[in-house]
């Protein structure tokens, strides 16, 4: 009896998962952030390839064709070195889908411990713990990235740092608070009457039960890790030039507007997309798994 219930619940967990992906897809806002997303995607892997001028990813210089309008031969426009707008915002794709990625792995490994913990035992690890979570959270998250920047150095490290250093607060409350729920949860308590380790309890019953308001908070603060980490570069805390940043790349546009307007407005749309992207994503899943 046992050996048939355990192959039938089995099967139906690929169930489950088919039935959640396919509703993912079925969810018009979700599935348009999704192609949107994998079109960014694919243009950052790509870029080094599929860019019609890779030489000007970086420091080219040409003299000749500086701040041209967009044309046929440069859809972008030209900035003030003549470098092809489209191949540095093509290459720019890769940074800050990359720090995105980055900086949300390290708040997750961060910050989810912490909150497991704190949640768990509760007591004095919990005060202790949930006190340093209130001291991050109390500074806003830009000016807490952008002044860990200035400290650090100007650099796309320093600034992947400092997001890191602002966001695992995040994923520390999330995980606290479901912690403080599950803990009390029925098979939460058969598997500490079973004389299961607290190790296994937290990592084996309780975390993966909260990886889907994990993975919802994930979608949604990725878009505004890029929208703060182009902000640090704009600012001048974060990529050195001649880094094709899509931050930077707009902070040095504006030096010539309104004239060439193009420098700046076409890495502001990929930001603008990107964000967008995200954040309809993390929509699409949040009503797709509070309905599961």
């Amino acid at each position: 009896m046992s050996a048939a219930a355990g192959l039938e619940q089995e099967a139906y967990v690929p169930e489950v998962r088919f039935r959640t992906v396919k509703r993912f897809f079925h969810n018009r806002t979700a599935a348009i952030g999704f192609v949107c997303l994998a079109i960014l995607v694919f243009v950052a892997i790509f870029a080094p390839w599929i860019a019609p001028y890779p030489e000007d990813a970086l420091d080219a210089l040409h003299f000749d064709r500086m701040l041209q309008p967009p044309s046929i031969d440069y859809l972008f426009g030209t900035d003030e070195a003549g470098r092809d707008v489209l191949t540095r915002v093509m290459n720019g794709a890769a940074l800050s889908l990359g720090m995105a990625f980055v900086v949300m792995v390290a708040a997750v490994v961060v910050g989810v411990p912490i909150g497991l913990v704190a949640g768990y035992y509760g007591g004095r690890t919990e005060i202790v713990l949930m006190r340093i979570v209130d001291v991050f959270s109390s500074i806003p998250a830009l000016v807490l990235a952008l002044g860990i920047s200035v400290l650090l150095g100007p650099s796309l490290v320093n600034a992947m740092v400092a997001l890191s250093l602002v966001w695992w607060r995040v994923f520390a409350r999330i995980a606290h608070g479901q912690t403080l729920s599950l803990k009390h949860e029925k098979y939460v308590l058969a598997a500490r009457q079973m004389g299961a380790s607290d190790r296994h309890i937290l990592f084996r019953e309780i975390l993966p039960n909260m990886a889907s308001s994990l993975l919802v908070a994930a979608s949604l603060d990725a878009g505004a890790v890029i929208l703060i980490g182009t902000s640090i570069s704009f600012l001048g805390a974060g990529a050195n030039p001649p880094t094709p940043e899509w931050g930077l790349i707009v902070a040095t546009g504006r030096n010539y507007m309104p004239e060439s307007w193009w420098v700046s407005l076409f890495p502001g749309l990929a930001i603008f997309m990107v964000v967008v992207s995200l954040n309809m994503i993390g929509d699409g899943l949040r009503d797709v798994l509070a309905d599961e």
